[in-house]
């Protein structure tokens, strides 16, 4: 309990973003190691300087982390620092992560598939269909699927997963106790008590909507999703922002085409002709882009077979890394966890890979998996 009051007292700290406090305590060992340590000591770390420290060493960040506590217990939040077993894999290579994730529901953050469906809040009734259309194509696959409880296209994505009963969290720009707008208030109680559903928020709780909050809160969403489907938006919709976010995320994106002369699907169309997303026009997109077999876990494969090539001496450490891992993973690995796996930044990563395939060593799947391939 103490060592979540530290977690809370650094999240709350002003000037002390996730960078460095994800620095910090890889330094000391934990939050409550950064409490313990002297300034001199702190003052060391690179990138930590006397005013993050001061900062730091403010009593009254102890203070507001204990109230935050309380209330987070008495309304029943979970908290979740990015240590924790259950915090998202699938944020581990991203350097701007959130390192406390508050919500509240039966939420799985490390489902096998997750899908991000985002849009308009001015949605046609044609976005609704292809929402509808999308979800009901996917269920066999269970995956989650996250948006922003947002008017439009967020909102028929989460009413759908509820009555297709896949798991769906909702991403806040306010404090999960303050559900915006006020309007989806019993969709959201749906979602806090469905399976696997909820909603989430980095922000603390009795944070406001602001309008500084949703480009954050869109970087979740698109961190927590293997995919990303524009539905609808307009040229200068919040949903072009998902898509650069995503793009720098190397994560795939489908958009939804549409009439050249409806203003809702200008940016999809722009994000197609510019070949920043794929084109979406049938369910099987999804599954075929994302290397999706039903029935089998290609995320999470735990079937081991047995190491049957000796890597070569000549090979790069990092080469070495990624045939002993990929040779243990019968169906592959997703590059994201292959990274995490490995300790190999991305793009130090993609250099390796490509080399492997190159020689004959690993096959890309779709989906950004690889697989080893034993060669002959």
């Amino acid at each position: 309990m103490q060592e979540k009051i530290f977690q809370l007292a650094l999240n709350a700290t002003p000037g002390v973003g996730p960078v460095s406090i994800k620095n910090l305590i890889n330094y000391t060992g934990s939050a409550s190691n950064v409490y313990k340590s002297a300034k001199a000591s702190l003052l060391k770390i690179p990138g930590i300087g006397e005013k993050t420290v001061n900062s730091i060493k403010d009593k009254q960040w102890i203070q507001k982390a204990e109230e935050i506590l309380k209330k987070c217990e008495k309304d029943a939040l979970s908290i979740t620092f990015y240590t924790d077993p259950n915090y998202p894999s699938r944020f581990k290579n991203i350097i701007d992560s959130p390192v406390i994730l508050f919500s509240k529901g039966n939420i799985d953050f490390n489902p096998q598939k997750s899908i991000a469906i985002i849009g308009t809040r001015n949605a046609t009734d044609y976005g609704k269909t292809i929402t509808k259309e999308i979800i009901e194509g996917v269920k066999k696959y269970n995956p989650l699927i996250v948006s922003g409880l947002a008017y439009g296209i967020d909102i028929e994505a989460h009413k759908q997963s509820l009555h297709n009963e896949l798991p769906t969290i909702a991403i806040m720009g306010s404090g999960v106790d303050i559900i915006y707008p006020k309007l989806h208030q019993k969709i959201a109680d749906k979602m806090i008590h469905a399976a696997g559903s909820g909603v989430v928020s980095e922000f603390t709780p009795g944070t406001d909507p602001d309008p500084g909050n949703f480009p954050a809160r869109n970087r979740i969403i698109v961190a927590l999703a293997d995919i990303i489907i524009i539905v609808e938006t307009a040229l200068k919709g919040g949903s072009l922002i998902s898509a650069e976010i995503a793009n720098s995320y190397e994560k795939d994106i489908l958009a939804v085409p549409g009439n050249i002369n409806q203003i809702f699907s200008q940016g999809c169309n722009h994000l197609i002709l510019n070949h920043k997303a794929h084109i979406y026009t049938k369910p099987e997109d999804i599954t075929a882009l994302m290397n999706w077999d039903l029935g089998k876990n290609t995320n999470n494969a735990n079937t081991k077979t047995p190491s049957i090539f000796n890597i070569p001496e000549d090979f790069t450490i990092e080469e070495k890394k990624i045939l002993q891992y990929l040779q243990e993973k019968e169906t592959g690995e997703h590059i994201d966890l292959l990274s995490w796996a490995t300790q190999i930044p991305i793009n130090q990563l993609f250099n390796a890979l490509l080399q492997l395939e190159f020689a004959g060593y690993i096959k890309s799947l779709p989906g950004k998996y690889y697989k080893f391939t034993n060669p002959k």
